[in-house]
Protein backbone atom coordinates (compact mmCIF):
# COMPACT_ATOMS: atom_id res chain seq x y z
CA UNK A 1 0.00 0.00 0.00
CA UNK A 2 2.92 2.20 0.40
CA UNK A 3 5.16 2.42 -2.04
CA UNK A 4 5.07 2.99 -5.99
CA UNK A 5 4.08 0.60 -8.79
CA UNK A 6 3.77 -0.11 -11.80
CA UNK A 7 -0.17 -0.12 -10.83
CA UNK A 8 0.55 3.30 -9.08
CA UNK A 9 1.53 5.13 -12.27
CA UNK A 10 -1.28 3.44 -14.33
CA UNK A 11 -3.53 4.72 -11.72
CA UNK A 12 -1.81 8.12 -11.06
CA UNK A 13 -2.30 8.57 -15.13
CA UNK A 14 -5.87 7.74 -15.03
CA UNK A 15 -6.71 10.68 -12.50
CA UNK A 16 -4.49 13.21 -14.41
CA UNK A 17 -6.36 12.71 -17.51
CA UNK A 18 -9.60 12.59 -15.86
CA UNK A 19 -8.45 15.86 -13.79
CA UNK A 20 -7.94 17.38 -17.12
CA UNK A 21 -10.90 16.19 -19.15
CA UNK A 22 -13.05 17.79 -16.26
CA UNK A 23 -11.26 21.48 -16.42
CA UNK A 24 -11.70 21.17 -20.94
CA UNK A 25 -15.39 20.87 -20.37
CA UNK A 26 -17.21 23.75 -21.25
CA UNK A 27 -19.98 24.20 -19.62
CA UNK A 28 -19.17 21.29 -16.80
CA UNK A 29 -22.21 19.41 -16.09
CA UNK A 30 -24.77 20.60 -13.39
CA UNK A 31 -25.94 17.14 -12.54
CA UNK A 32 -27.90 17.19 -9.25
CA UNK A 33 -28.39 14.59 -6.16
CA UNK A 34 -29.65 11.16 -5.75
CA UNK A 35 -31.39 9.48 -3.47
CA UNK A 36 -29.12 7.13 -0.93
CA UNK A 37 -31.36 4.34 -2.33
CA UNK A 38 -30.17 4.76 -5.83
CA UNK A 39 -26.49 5.69 -5.05
CA UNK A 40 -26.63 2.19 -3.04
CA UNK A 41 -27.96 0.77 -6.26
CA UNK A 42 -25.61 1.91 -8.25
CA UNK A 43 -22.44 1.05 -6.07
CA UNK A 44 -22.82 -0.82 -3.31
CA UNK A 45 -20.62 -1.36 -0.74
CA UNK A 46 -16.75 0.05 -1.84
CA UNK A 47 -14.86 -0.28 1.55
CA UNK A 48 -13.50 -4.45 1.74
CA UNK A 49 -11.12 -6.56 3.25
CA UNK A 50 -9.34 -6.61 -0.13
CA UNK A 51 -9.74 -3.58 -1.70
CA UNK A 52 -11.73 -2.75 -4.62
CA UNK A 53 -8.80 -1.26 -6.69
CA UNK A 54 -8.07 2.28 -7.49
CA UNK A 55 -9.22 2.02 -11.06
CA UNK A 56 -12.29 0.53 -9.77
CA UNK A 57 -12.75 3.30 -7.12
CA UNK A 58 -11.94 5.80 -10.04
CA UNK A 59 -14.59 4.30 -12.26
CA UNK A 60 -17.43 4.11 -9.80
CA UNK A 61 -16.32 7.96 -8.87
CA UNK A 62 -16.66 9.07 -12.70
CA UNK A 63 -19.73 7.04 -13.52
CA UNK A 64 -21.55 7.67 -10.41
CA UNK A 65 -20.46 9.43 -7.29
CA UNK A 66 -19.56 12.79 -9.17
CA UNK A 67 -22.68 12.50 -11.40
CA UNK A 68 -24.59 12.91 -7.88
CA UNK A 69 -23.18 16.46 -6.91
CA UNK A 70 -23.99 20.06 -8.47
CA UNK A 71 -20.86 22.04 -10.02
CA UNK A 72 -20.06 24.84 -8.21
CA UNK A 73 -18.50 26.24 -11.08
CA UNK A 74 -20.93 26.02 -13.66
CA UNK A 75 -22.00 29.52 -15.02
CA UNK A 76 -25.81 28.79 -14.15
CA UNK A 77 -24.93 27.74 -10.76
CA UNK A 78 -26.07 31.04 -9.36
CA UNK A 79 -27.50 29.30 -5.76
CA UNK A 80 -25.62 30.24 -2.15
CA UNK A 81 -22.23 31.34 -3.20
CA UNK A 82 -20.85 29.47 -6.02
CA UNK A 83 -17.41 29.43 -6.56
CA UNK A 84 -15.45 29.55 -9.99
CA UNK A 85 -11.82 28.90 -9.28
CA UNK A 86 -9.00 29.12 -12.13
CA UNK A 87 -7.32 26.62 -13.79
CA UNK A 88 -4.13 27.13 -11.99
CA UNK A 89 -5.49 27.30 -8.63
CA UNK A 90 -7.06 23.90 -9.57
CA UNK A 91 -4.46 22.62 -10.90
CA UNK A 92 -2.06 23.56 -7.77
CA UNK A 93 -4.57 21.90 -5.68
CA UNK A 94 -3.33 18.75 -6.72
CA UNK A 95 0.19 19.70 -6.25
CA UNK A 96 -0.39 20.52 -2.73
CA UNK A 97 -1.86 17.05 -1.87
CA UNK A 98 0.87 15.80 -3.85
CA UNK A 99 3.56 17.03 -1.57
CA UNK A 100 2.71 16.18 1.71
CA UNK A 101 2.92 20.01 2.95
CA UNK A 102 2.50 20.50 6.65
CA UNK A 103 0.73 24.24 6.83
CA UNK A 104 0.84 24.22 11.04
CA UNK A 105 4.26 25.37 11.41
CA UNK A 106 7.16 27.59 9.87
CA UNK A 107 9.65 24.54 10.71
CA UNK A 108 7.58 21.83 8.79
CA UNK A 109 6.89 24.04 6.44
CA UNK A 110 8.10 27.77 5.84
CA UNK A 111 7.97 28.06 2.35
CA UNK A 112 4.67 27.25 2.01
CA UNK A 113 3.59 29.72 4.62
CA UNK A 114 5.96 32.35 3.15
CA UNK A 115 3.69 32.00 -0.73
CA UNK A 116 0.50 31.96 1.99
CA UNK A 117 1.51 34.92 3.69
CA UNK A 118 2.43 37.05 0.57
CA UNK A 119 -1.61 36.54 -0.56
CA UNK A 120 -2.52 37.42 2.38
CA UNK A 121 -0.51 40.65 2.45
CA UNK A 122 -2.23 41.65 -1.15
CA UNK A 123 -5.62 41.20 0.87
CA UNK A 124 -4.50 43.11 3.98
CA UNK A 125 -2.68 46.03 1.78
CA UNK A 126 -6.43 45.80 -0.54
CA UNK A 127 -8.30 46.89 3.13
CA UNK A 128 -5.53 49.53 4.02
CA UNK A 129 -4.03 47.47 6.97
CA UNK A 130 -0.51 48.35 8.35
CA UNK A 131 2.82 46.32 7.17
CA UNK A 132 2.10 44.33 10.71
CA UNK A 133 -1.19 42.90 9.74
CA UNK A 134 -0.85 39.02 9.23
CA UNK A 135 -2.72 35.67 9.67
CA UNK A 136 -4.02 32.69 8.14
CA UNK A 137 -6.04 30.71 6.69
CA UNK A 138 -8.11 28.52 7.82
CA UNK A 139 -11.15 26.04 6.61
CA UNK A 140 -13.93 28.51 6.15
CA UNK A 141 -15.59 31.58 7.18
CA UNK A 142 -17.97 30.03 10.04
CA UNK A 143 -14.28 28.97 11.67
CA UNK A 144 -12.84 32.35 10.36
CA UNK A 145 -15.27 34.53 12.25
CA UNK A 146 -15.41 32.45 15.40
CA UNK A 147 -11.44 32.40 15.54
CA UNK A 148 -11.27 36.27 15.52
CA UNK A 149 -14.01 36.65 18.12
CA UNK A 150 -12.27 34.19 20.57
CA UNK A 151 -9.17 36.64 19.90
CA UNK A 152 -11.40 39.57 20.53
CA UNK A 153 -12.82 38.47 23.87
CA UNK A 154 -9.32 37.09 24.71
CA UNK A 155 -7.90 40.73 24.06
CA UNK A 156 -11.15 42.14 26.20
CA UNK A 157 -10.50 40.30 28.86
CA UNK A 158 -6.39 41.23 29.03
CA UNK A 159 -7.41 44.79 28.95
CA UNK A 160 -10.54 44.94 31.31
CA UNK A 161 -9.11 42.96 33.83
CA UNK A 162 -13.00 41.66 34.97
CA UNK A 163 -15.13 39.86 33.07
CA UNK A 164 -19.02 40.61 33.48
CA UNK A 165 -21.80 37.79 33.68
CA UNK A 166 -22.65 37.34 29.81
CA UNK A 167 -19.94 38.24 27.22
CA UNK A 168 -22.08 40.03 24.22
CA UNK A 169 -20.71 40.56 20.25
CA UNK A 170 -22.68 42.72 18.60
CA UNK A 171 -24.25 42.88 14.75
CA UNK A 172 -26.81 43.55 12.49
CA UNK A 173 -30.21 41.40 12.32
CA UNK A 174 -28.58 40.17 8.73
CA UNK A 175 -25.44 38.97 9.88
CA UNK A 176 -24.45 35.76 9.07
CA UNK A 177 -25.42 32.34 10.82
CA UNK A 178 -21.88 31.53 11.56
CA UNK A 179 -22.22 34.06 14.19
CA UNK A 180 -24.77 32.64 15.97
CA UNK A 181 -23.21 29.30 15.68
CA UNK A 182 -19.82 31.35 17.08
CA UNK A 183 -22.25 32.35 20.21
CA UNK A 184 -23.15 28.85 20.93
CA UNK A 185 -19.44 27.38 20.74
CA UNK A 186 -18.22 30.58 22.85
CA UNK A 187 -21.45 30.40 25.23
CA UNK A 188 -21.89 34.38 24.74
CA UNK A 189 -25.19 36.36 23.72
CA UNK A 190 -25.69 38.53 20.59
CA UNK A 191 -27.12 41.70 20.39
CA UNK A 192 -28.98 41.72 17.31
CA UNK A 193 -29.37 45.56 16.06
CA UNK A 194 -31.63 46.43 13.38
CA UNK A 195 -31.04 47.20 9.75
CA UNK A 196 -31.81 50.36 7.90
CA UNK A 197 -33.34 50.22 5.41
CA UNK A 198 -31.40 49.39 3.29
CA UNK A 199 -29.82 46.09 5.41
CA UNK A 200 -26.94 47.71 6.76
CA UNK A 201 -26.05 48.05 10.13
CA UNK A 202 -25.06 51.68 10.72
CA UNK A 203 -22.62 53.44 12.77
CA UNK A 204 -25.71 55.55 14.12
CA UNK A 205 -28.04 52.43 14.99
CA UNK A 206 -25.27 50.73 16.94
CA UNK A 207 -24.51 53.61 18.83
CA UNK A 208 -28.53 53.84 20.20
CA UNK A 209 -28.12 49.96 20.63
CA UNK A 210 -25.14 50.93 22.91
CA UNK A 211 -26.26 53.58 24.98
CA UNK A 212 -28.08 52.60 28.37
CA UNK A 213 -26.36 48.91 28.80
CA UNK A 214 -25.79 48.73 32.14
CA UNK A 215 -22.94 46.65 32.05
CA UNK A 216 -19.61 46.40 30.53
CA UNK A 217 -20.47 43.67 28.55
CA UNK A 218 -20.33 44.22 24.87
CA UNK A 219 -16.91 43.18 24.00
CA UNK A 220 -16.78 43.02 19.80
CA UNK A 221 -18.60 44.56 17.04
CA UNK A 222 -18.94 42.43 13.72
CA UNK A 223 -19.94 44.01 10.83
CA UNK A 224 -20.35 42.24 7.21
CA UNK A 225 -18.86 43.63 3.97
CA UNK A 226 -21.03 41.83 2.13
CA UNK A 227 -24.12 39.92 3.44
CA UNK A 228 -24.48 36.63 1.96
CA UNK A 229 -28.09 36.85 1.22
CA UNK A 230 -28.43 40.57 -0.21
CA UNK A 231 -24.68 41.31 -1.05
CA UNK A 232 -25.16 44.42 1.30
CA UNK A 233 -22.07 46.50 2.92
CA UNK A 234 -22.78 48.00 6.32
CA UNK A 235 -21.56 51.34 7.17
CA UNK A 236 -17.98 50.41 7.56
CA UNK A 237 -16.53 53.86 8.77
CA UNK A 238 -19.81 54.85 11.16
CA UNK A 239 -19.30 51.60 12.97
CA UNK A 240 -15.49 52.18 12.97
CA UNK A 241 -15.78 55.27 14.69
CA UNK A 242 -18.16 53.62 17.48
CA UNK A 243 -15.93 50.87 18.33
CA UNK A 244 -12.65 52.93 18.73
CA UNK A 245 -14.93 55.68 20.88
CA UNK A 246 -15.97 52.50 22.87
CA UNK A 247 -13.13 50.49 22.97
CA UNK A 248 -14.51 47.75 21.11
CA UNK A 249 -13.07 45.26 18.80
CA UNK A 250 -14.43 45.66 15.25
CA UNK A 251 -14.12 42.43 12.96
CA UNK A 252 -15.72 42.64 9.30
CA UNK A 253 -16.81 39.50 7.89
CA UNK A 254 -16.52 39.94 4.36
CA UNK A 255 -16.59 36.06 3.35
CA UNK A 256 -18.47 36.58 0.21
CA UNK A 257 -18.28 40.54 -0.49
CA UNK A 258 -14.54 41.39 0.45
CA UNK A 259 -13.50 40.41 -2.85
CA UNK A 260 -14.82 43.41 -4.06
CA UNK A 261 -11.70 45.29 -2.60
CA UNK A 262 -10.17 44.05 -6.02
CA UNK A 263 -12.90 45.78 -8.40
CA UNK A 264 -12.18 50.10 -8.57
CA UNK A 265 -16.14 49.90 -9.45
CA UNK A 266 -16.69 49.16 -5.38
CA UNK A 267 -14.36 49.67 -3.35
CA UNK A 268 -15.61 52.79 -2.03
CA UNK A 269 -18.54 50.88 -0.37
CA UNK A 270 -15.69 49.20 2.03
CA UNK A 271 -14.39 52.32 3.27
CA UNK A 272 -13.94 52.24 6.87
CA UNK A 273 -12.46 48.59 6.35
CA UNK A 274 -8.56 50.15 7.13
CA UNK A 275 -9.95 50.56 10.82
CA UNK A 276 -11.07 47.01 11.47
CA UNK A 277 -9.32 45.27 13.87
CA UNK A 278 -9.66 41.83 11.82
CA UNK A 279 -11.49 40.63 8.86
CA UNK A 280 -12.36 37.24 6.54
CA UNK A 281 -12.93 36.95 3.28
CA UNK A 282 -13.01 33.92 1.42
CA UNK A 283 -11.18 32.92 -1.96
CA UNK A 284 -13.43 30.11 -2.35
CA UNK A 285 -15.81 31.97 -3.02
CA UNK A 286 -15.62 35.08 -5.21
CA UNK A 287 -11.72 35.10 -5.69
CA UNK A 288 -11.25 31.90 -7.51
CA UNK A 289 -10.10 29.75 -5.80
CA UNK A 290 -10.74 26.08 -4.79
CA UNK A 291 -12.61 25.03 -1.66
CA UNK A 292 -11.85 25.72 0.92
CA UNK A 293 -9.88 28.86 2.38
CA UNK A 294 -11.05 31.54 4.31
CA UNK A 295 -8.25 34.25 4.49
CA UNK A 296 -8.42 35.51 8.39
CA UNK A 297 -6.49 39.08 9.01
CA UNK A 298 -5.58 40.42 11.89
CA UNK A 299 -4.14 44.25 12.55
CA UNK A 300 -2.18 42.99 15.80
CA UNK A 301 -1.93 39.12 15.10
CA UNK A 302 0.69 38.86 18.12
CA UNK A 303 -3.40 39.49 20.01
CA UNK A 304 -4.03 36.16 17.95
CA UNK A 305 -1.05 34.34 18.91
CA UNK A 306 -1.53 34.90 22.22
CA UNK A 307 -4.64 33.46 22.33
CA UNK A 308 -4.53 30.82 20.11
CA UNK A 309 -1.40 29.52 20.62
CA UNK A 310 -1.28 25.89 22.08
CA UNK A 311 1.45 24.23 24.66
CA UNK A 312 2.71 20.94 25.08
CA UNK A 313 6.07 19.11 25.40
CA UNK A 314 6.19 17.69 21.77
CA UNK A 315 4.92 21.16 20.64
CA UNK A 316 7.73 23.14 21.84
CA UNK A 317 10.23 22.63 19.70
CA UNK A 318 8.05 24.79 17.81
CA UNK A 319 7.85 27.79 20.15
CA UNK A 320 9.98 30.67 18.25
CA UNK A 321 9.19 30.34 14.54
CA UNK A 322 9.13 32.98 12.15
CA UNK A 323 4.96 32.03 11.53
CA UNK A 324 3.05 29.10 12.54
CA UNK A 325 -0.27 29.44 11.32
CA UNK A 326 -1.60 27.47 14.48
CA UNK A 327 -1.26 30.47 16.22
CA UNK A 328 -3.81 32.07 14.23
CA UNK A 329 -7.19 30.47 14.57
CA UNK A 330 -8.96 27.80 16.17
CA UNK A 331 -7.17 24.71 14.77
CA UNK A 332 -3.78 22.82 14.89
CA UNK A 333 -2.90 20.55 12.21
CA UNK A 334 -3.60 22.08 8.60
CA UNK A 335 -3.44 21.71 4.85
CA UNK A 336 -1.27 24.51 3.26
CA UNK A 337 -4.92 25.45 2.29
CA UNK A 338 -4.15 29.07 0.98
CA UNK A 339 -1.32 27.61 -1.44
CA UNK A 340 -3.08 27.10 -4.62
CA UNK A 341 -4.77 30.97 -4.08
CA UNK A 342 -0.92 31.84 -3.67
CA UNK A 343 -0.66 29.87 -7.05
CA UNK A 344 -3.00 31.98 -9.23
CA UNK A 345 -2.25 34.97 -7.84
CA UNK A 346 1.57 34.60 -8.58
CA UNK A 347 0.60 33.23 -12.44
CA UNK A 348 -2.13 35.67 -13.40
CA UNK A 349 -0.39 38.57 -11.82
CA UNK A 350 -3.67 40.97 -9.59
CA UNK A 351 -4.50 42.79 -12.92
CA UNK A 352 -6.56 39.55 -13.72
CA UNK A 353 -8.39 39.30 -10.58
CA UNK A 354 -9.64 42.73 -10.93
CA UNK A 355 -10.53 42.07 -14.28
CA UNK A 356 -12.67 39.23 -13.30
CA UNK A 357 -14.19 40.58 -10.75
CA UNK A 358 -15.63 43.48 -12.42
CA UNK A 359 -16.60 41.18 -15.09
CA UNK A 360 -18.89 39.63 -12.75
CA UNK A 361 -20.25 43.17 -11.43
CA UNK A 362 -20.95 44.48 -14.87
CA UNK A 363 -22.54 41.21 -15.52
CA UNK A 364 -24.79 42.01 -12.34
CA UNK A 365 -25.86 45.37 -13.74
CA UNK A 366 -26.84 43.58 -16.79
CA UNK A 367 -29.24 41.34 -14.65
CA UNK A 368 -30.46 43.94 -12.74
CA UNK A 369 -31.09 45.81 -16.13
CA UNK A 370 -33.34 42.72 -17.67
CA UNK A 371 -35.27 42.38 -14.69
CA UNK A 372 -36.41 45.97 -14.47
CA UNK A 373 -37.42 45.60 -18.14
CA UNK A 374 -39.45 42.47 -17.66
CA UNK A 375 -43.00 42.81 -16.30
CA UNK A 376 -43.07 40.02 -14.56
CA UNK A 377 -40.33 40.26 -11.99
CA UNK A 378 -39.11 42.73 -9.66
CA UNK A 379 -36.05 43.52 -7.46
CA UNK A 380 -36.33 43.29 -3.62
CA UNK A 381 -33.63 45.46 -2.92
CA UNK A 382 -30.94 47.80 -4.99
CA UNK A 383 -28.01 45.60 -6.15
CA UNK A 384 -24.40 47.14 -4.43
CA UNK A 385 -22.52 44.01 -5.57
CA UNK A 386 -23.08 40.81 -7.34
CA UNK A 387 -26.53 39.80 -5.51
CA UNK A 388 -29.52 40.11 -6.90
CA UNK A 389 -32.81 39.36 -4.65
CA UNK A 390 -36.52 39.36 -7.08
CA UNK A 391 -39.50 38.25 -6.58
CA UNK A 392 -41.40 37.00 -9.66
CA UNK A 393 -45.15 38.61 -8.85
CA UNK A 394 -47.68 36.46 -8.28
CA UNK A 395 -45.74 32.89 -7.62
CA UNK A 396 -46.71 31.06 -4.16
CA UNK A 397 -43.64 29.53 -2.05
CA UNK A 398 -44.39 26.50 -3.89
CA UNK A 399 -43.96 27.93 -7.60
CA UNK A 400 -40.58 28.65 -6.85
CA UNK A 401 -39.56 25.45 -5.45
CA UNK A 402 -41.31 23.73 -8.46
CA UNK A 403 -39.51 25.95 -10.61
CA UNK A 404 -36.38 25.39 -9.17
CA UNK A 405 -36.86 21.61 -9.23
CA UNK A 406 -37.63 21.55 -12.58
CA UNK A 407 -34.42 23.76 -13.65
CA UNK A 408 -31.85 21.75 -11.79
CA UNK A 409 -34.01 18.05 -13.06
CA UNK A 410 -33.50 19.75 -16.62
CA UNK A 411 -29.39 20.49 -15.59
CA UNK A 412 -30.32 23.74 -17.18
CA UNK A 413 -29.41 26.17 -14.03
CA UNK A 414 -29.33 25.88 -10.20
CA UNK A 415 -31.24 28.87 -8.85
CA UNK A 416 -32.70 27.85 -5.25
CA UNK A 417 -35.39 29.98 -3.39
CA UNK A 418 -34.68 32.39 -1.20
CA UNK A 419 -36.09 34.43 1.97
CA UNK A 420 -36.99 38.21 2.18
CA UNK A 421 -38.75 38.61 5.89
CA UNK A 422 -41.95 36.67 5.11
CA UNK A 423 -42.11 36.68 1.27
CA UNK A 424 -39.90 33.35 -0.85
CA UNK A 425 -38.19 35.03 -3.54
CA UNK A 426 -35.66 34.17 -5.83
CA UNK A 427 -31.64 34.84 -5.67
CA UNK A 428 -28.87 35.24 -8.40
CA UNK A 429 -25.50 35.17 -6.82
CA UNK A 430 -23.02 35.64 -9.68
CA UNK A 431 -19.45 35.33 -8.94
CA UNK A 432 -18.24 33.44 -12.06
CA UNK A 433 -16.84 35.30 -14.35
CA UNK A 434 -18.14 32.75 -17.19
CA UNK A 435 -21.80 33.80 -16.50
CA UNK A 436 -23.01 35.77 -19.21
CA UNK A 437 -26.17 38.37 -19.66
CA UNK A 438 -27.41 35.45 -22.09
CA UNK A 439 -27.22 32.84 -19.12
CA UNK A 440 -29.05 35.76 -16.96
CA UNK A 441 -31.91 36.12 -19.84
CA UNK A 442 -32.54 32.69 -20.37
CA UNK A 443 -33.00 31.49 -16.68
CA UNK A 444 -35.44 34.82 -16.26
CA UNK A 445 -37.62 33.61 -19.63
CA UNK A 446 -38.16 30.19 -17.70
CA UNK A 447 -40.10 32.91 -15.08
CA UNK A 448 -42.42 33.90 -17.91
Amino acid sequence: MHGFSEENERLAQQILDYALDRMKLDPVPLDGPKTYDELWQAVGETITASGIGGERALQLFDDVLSRACISVDHPRNLSFIPAAPTEESTLFDLVVGASSVYGGSWLEGSGAVFAENQALRWLSDLAGFPSEAGGVFAQGGTLGNLSALVTARHAANERRGSRPQRWVVACSADAHSSVEHAARVMDIDILRVPSDELGRLTGADLEAALVGRDADDVFAVLATGGTTNYGVVDDLAGIAQVCRDRQLWMHVDGAYGLAGLAAPSVRALFAGIEHADSFIVDPHKWLFAPFDACALVYRDPELARATHTQHAGYLEALVGGEWNPSDYAVHLSRRARGLPFWFSLAANGTAAYETAVEQTLTVAGQAEDLIAALPFVELVRPRQLSVLVFRRIGWTPQEYQDWSESLLKAHFAFVMPSRHGEETVARFAIVNPRTSREDIAAILETMA
